[in-house]
C-alpha cells in the first residue's frame, strides 16, 4: 500500500525480506493469507492508524517458520504454523495479565505491523501456533481473527448455551458465518438473516434453521413468530446502523446482543427504556487473549470444523480480492494464495 485511499493505492511490488531484530521474533515464509474488512479499513485511513509507506496489509496468514531468534522455543525452522494476530507492549496492565488484546498500544499485523500479503512476515515467536488437526495451509489462515473475535463475543461474553436461540444479523460475512458454525457445533439454534436468497439458501445448507430476507420481511416479526413470541437469547449484530434497534427488540428478556463491528453505521439509535426494562445485555468485542486462542483450537479439533472458505486469489490479485470483497459478494473467507 502506498498510501490511504482506493485499490489502487495497492501494488504488487518487490520489498525488503523482513530480518529478525529480536530474539524472541520469527520469519514465517507465508503460504496463504486471508482478507478481513479491517483491511480495507486500513487501505481507506478509516482507522486512524499512521503507518510508514509503503505498508504491508493482512492481519490472518499461515506458512513454515524460516528462521527462529536466539531465545525462541516454542516452534523452530520447518513448523507450519498460523497466528494469533495481536501484539501488545508487555508492559501495560492488560500484557502483565495476558490480555494483549486490551493493550493501548496495541500492535497488529497489517496495522502497526507489516502484514501478511507478502512471501515472508516477521512476529513474536509466541503468536505462533500449529495448524488445527487436517487443516490446509488457506484453511489455517482463514480462522484466526475471524473465530477468535466470535469465540470472545458468543463463548466468553454471551455465553451461548445449548438449545438457545442465536439470530445472526447478515450472514455471509465472515465472522457471521463462522458464528453459524458455531453456534450450530454449541447446540444453539439458529436464525439468519439476509437480503440476499442466494445466501440464506447457502446458510441452511451449512445447517442454519431458518433464514429471514431482511428486504422482504420485518426482522423482529418474523423472530418473534419463530420463537413463539418470545425473542433471540443472543443476537450477534456486526451492522448496526438502522438495523441495531431491531436487533435490540428481537431479544428475549435477559438477551445479549454481541457486536464487532458496525458496517452500515457506527452511531445507531438505542432503546435505552427497552435495555433497562428486559434487562438486556450488550457486549463490544473483539479479538481474544492467548488463552481463549488455545481452546478455540482445540474446539476446532474436537468438532471437526473446518472454516468456510469462498474463494481464492493469487497474491498478485489483492487489489481484486479486496474490490470483491468490499462487493460484499462472499460467503465465507476470501484468501490469497501465496506460495506451493
Amino acid at each position: 500500500m502506498h498510501g490511504f485511499g482506493g485499490v489502487d493505492q495497492l501494488f504488487y511490488e518487490d520489498a525488503p525480506e523482513p530480518k529478525i531484530e529480536s530474539s524472541n521474533e520469527v520469519v514465517v515464509r507465508l503460504k496463504a493469507a486471508s482478507l478481513n474488512h479491517i483491511d480495507i479499513w486500513n487501505r481507506m485511513g478509516a482507522t486512524g492508524i499512521a503507518v510508514p509507506m509503503p505498508h504491508i496489509l493482512g492481519a490472518d496468514g499461515a506458512g513454515i517458520i524460516a528462521e527462529v531468534g536466539a531465545k525462541v522455543a516454542n516452534v523452530k525452522v520447518g513448523d507450519a504454523v498460523c497466528f494469533y494476530p495481536p501484539t501488545g507492549c508487555g508492559q501495560c496492565e492488560f500484557c502483565l495479565t495476558d490480555r494483549d488484546y486490551l493493550c493501548i498500544r496495541l500492535r497488529v499485523l497489517g496495522e502497526r505491523l507489516e502484514g501478511t500479503y507478502a512471501e515472508y512476515v516477521k512476529l513474536p515467536a509466541q503468536n505462533c501456533f500449529a495448524l488445527p488437526r487436517d487443516y490446509s495451509f488457506e484453511q489455517a489462515a482463514a480462522f484466526p481473527l475471524v473465530w477468535i473475535t466470535l469465540w470472545r463475543m458468543i463463548v466468553t461474553n454471551a455465553e451461548l448455551r445449548p438449545g438457545e436461540t442465536i439470530l445472526i444479523i447478515g450472514i455471509g460475512g465472515g465472522v457471521a458465518s463462522a458464528t453459524m458454525q458455531a453456534a450450530k457445533a454449541l447446540g444453539a439454534r439458529v436464525i439468519a438473516t439476509s437480503g440476499s436468497d442466494e445466501k440464506l439458501a447457502r446458510a441452511k445448507a451449512l445447517g442454519a434453521d431458518h433464514g429471514v430476507h431482511h428486504f422482504k420481511e420485518d426482522i423482529v416479526d418474523a423472530v418473534r413468530e419463530l420463537t413463539g413470541g418470545r425473542g433471540a437469547d443472543v443476537v450477534f449484530d456486526s451492522v448496526a446502523g438502522e438495523v441495531w434497534q431491531k436487533s435490540l427488540a428481537s431479544l428475549a428478556i435477559g438477551g445479549r446482543l454481541v457486536t464487532c463491528g458496525a458496517t452500515t453505521g457506527a452511531q445507531p439509535n438505542d432503546d435505552i427504556e427497552a435495555i433497562c426494562s428486559k434487562q438486556l445485555r450488550i457486549y463490544g468485542s473483539t479479538l481474544g487473549s492467548r488463552k481463549e486462542f488455545r481452546h478455540l483450537i482445540s474446539f476446532l479439533n474436537a468438532k471437526r470444523i473446518k472454516p468456510i472458505v469462498d474463494s481464492v486469489f493469487p497474491l498478485k490479485e489483492a487489489a481484486a480480492a479486496q474490490s470483491y470483497l468490499e462487493q460484499a459478494k462472499q460467503f465465507g473467507k476470501v484468501l490469497l494464495k501465496i506460495s506451493d
